[in-house]
């Protein structure tokens, strides 16, 4: 009996894992851009909320709580379907929420309604999460592949699924810390690269997404990966990770700053 408990348990953390928005490298690379530009004022006031915890180290707090049932409703808070040539329909989204849903509704509460300082830290820490995951293209999936993760490939002959070599393995592949990446993008983060992705509407999210897919699902009949798709990819997960970062200092400096 405890054997079979245990075997369920680790097929419940192997499926979840395998679900996650971009890895935690990914997501601390969107904490720390967005850190590097928040103003004064929202830096100060987010620093007196988290206190020492950095937006960086508190992005992946969402992926992690996924271990405690006591948050088991926020598992469908990570993505949301979008069928081609569409916008965002409520109809075909999770009866217990979606990104996009929730992230309004984590920006509401954080600038209209009074909460303690643990649901503040709490609705940052999500809000850090979710914009990530907006920005990550399988997140805004077509609603028929589970995000890719239904696709099996090989990433450099290892046995694997499109949506986890989006999440991690091509992140992972360069061999860089969270602070390189991150250093490494912001030196594109000029003022007007800034104000143009701040000043896009959540639509224009959307249409990113799914302009993406082509290029995300332009696979090789053999469904194995290596150098070639990293070279046609790569960019374009750097210019998904900025995009985040700033979209969400943005979003934090209209509540905060």
């Amino acid at each position: 009996m405890k054997k079979n408990h245990f075997l369920a348990l680790c097929l419940s953390l192997f499926v979840v894992g395998n679900s996650f928005g971009w890895g935690k490298t990914g997501h601390r690379v969107v904490g720390q851009i967005a850190e590097w530009h928040l103003s004064n004022k929202a830096l100060k006031n987010i620093g007196q909320i988290l206190g020492p915890e950095s937006l960086a180290m508190s992005a992946n707090w969402m992926d992690e709580i996924r271990s405690d049932n006591a948050y088991s409703y926020t598992y469908t808070w990570h993505y949301l379907t979008v069928h081609e040539g569409r916008g965002y329909q409520p109809e075909l989204q999770e009866k217990d929420g979606d990104a996009y849903e929730v992230m309004q509704k984590l920006i509401d509460e954080l600038k209209n309604h009074p909460l303690s300082d643990n649901k503040k830290a709490e609705n940052i820490r999500m809000l850090v999460h979710i914009v990530g995951d907006l920005h990550q293209p399988l997140h805004v999936g077509t609603g028929e592949d589970k995000g890719g993760n239904e696709v099996d490939v090989y990433y450099f002959n290892q046995k694997t699924n499109l949506h986890t070599v989006w999440d991690s393995k091509i992140i992972d592949h360069q061999q860089l810390s969270f602070t390189e990446w991150s250093a490494h993008l912001n030196r594109r983060a000029d003022q007007k690269t800034v104000d143009k992705l701040q000043a896009a509407p959540f639509s224009q999210w959307l249409s990113e997404a799914v302009q993406l897919r082509a290029i995300v699902y332009n696979l090789p009949e053999s469904k194995r990966l290596s150098y070639r798709y990293d070279y046609e990819t790569v960019s374009i997960i750097e210019e998904r990770l900025l995009a985040g970062g700033i979209r969400l200092a943005g979003i934090l400096n209209d509540i905060y700053g």
